[in-house]
């Protein structure tokens, strides 16, 4: 059996192929957000648009959310928490990490998302991204110093130079 991509370890059939299929609706916020994540997956975009509440400024783009969906590898989605958001609550919301791949590149999409029931459906409210801070694994290099290739030639005359010239309009 294919394994769900929400990472529940369940199969998919069984976890959140019912809620893309509409036989089944997910019953709390966290559901709708493995499915949501499911849904990139599969390619559903239909599902993504229809589990969002619709109206103004935030509606969803149709064309960027397919590319997205399209371009990318999905590899993985980590819930980091939930508040409220079960089948009695009318709101919620859940704190998730999405890993996938787009031209080569490894992206994290870090979002704390809101919910809200509507008649008795859970729906995507809007979410606030969490920006991803590199941390820098080694010290930083001054122009002056030796560079850490190992020429024996200045940073700046050295592999500081082709840093220079990529950035360069």
């Amino acid at each position: 059996m294919k394994p769900c991509p929400c990472g529940s370890g369940l199969a998919y059939a069984q976890c959140c192929e019912p809620y893309l299929m509409g036989a089944q609706k997910p019953p709390t916020a966290e559901a709708l957000m493995r499915s949501r994540y499911s849904a990139y997956v599969e390619h559903a975009v239909e599902y993504i648009l229809n589990t969002c509440i619709r109206g103004g400024e935030r509606d969803i783009d149709e064309k960027q959310t397919r590319a997205w969906s399209e371009n990318s590898t999905w590899l993985g989605l980590k819930i980091l928490s939930v508040t409220k958001g079960q089948a009695e609550d009318i709101e919620g919301s859940v704190e998730f990490e999405a890993r996938y791949e787009q031209e080569g590149l490894k992206e994290l999409h870090h979002e704390r998302a809101r919910f809200k029931k509507q008649d008795g459906v859970w729906l995507y409210e809007d979410g606030t991204i969490i920006p991803h801070t590199v941390v820098r694994t080694a010290p930083k290099v001054g122009r002056n110093e030796p560079c850490p290739c190992g020429s024996g030639k200045k940073y700046k005359h050295c592999c500081g130079r082709s840093a220079r010239t990529e950035q360069a309009p």
